[in-house]
């Protein structure tokens, strides 16, 4: 597999890109020491629907995921997570918004007012 320290991804052709994506699966593939027809079994496409997107064919997104699930690599798909972060003045607003005490609830039967 390349080294990919120096990869200007963004000069990178879409083409390319997808020529990236099957070395990536072709690699982990021989890693696991699987064949083409092993991988495509359990990933449940075709050997040669494998083979095209090894050779950096476009396939789909969805045979991409079914190929990676069945590696055991969807841990990369962290990156994509979309993470929420706060300034310090978010945090401390969201902080002081926080309940402290529970409010009474309306089933509470009051006292009876004393009439004078």
């Amino acid at each position: 597999m390349m080294n990919n320290d120096n990869i200007n991804w963004f000069a990178m052709s879409d083409t390319a890109l997808v020529g990236i994506m099957g070395l990536y699966v072709k690699h982990h593939r021989l890693k696991q020491n699987k064949t083409q027809e092993q991988l495509a079994v359990e990933a449940g496409i075709n050997r040669s629907t494998l083979s095209l997107f090894e050779n950096g064919e476009s396939t789909n997104l969805l045979t991409f995921v079914q190929l990676l699930r069945a590696l055991k690599l969807l841990n990369i798909f962290q990156e994509f997570q979309v993470k929420t972060q706060y300034s310090p003045i978010q945090l401390a607003k969201l902080e002081k918004s926080q309940r402290i005490r529970a409010s009474r609830s309306g089933n509470i039967k009051s006292k009876p007012k004393s009439r004078l």
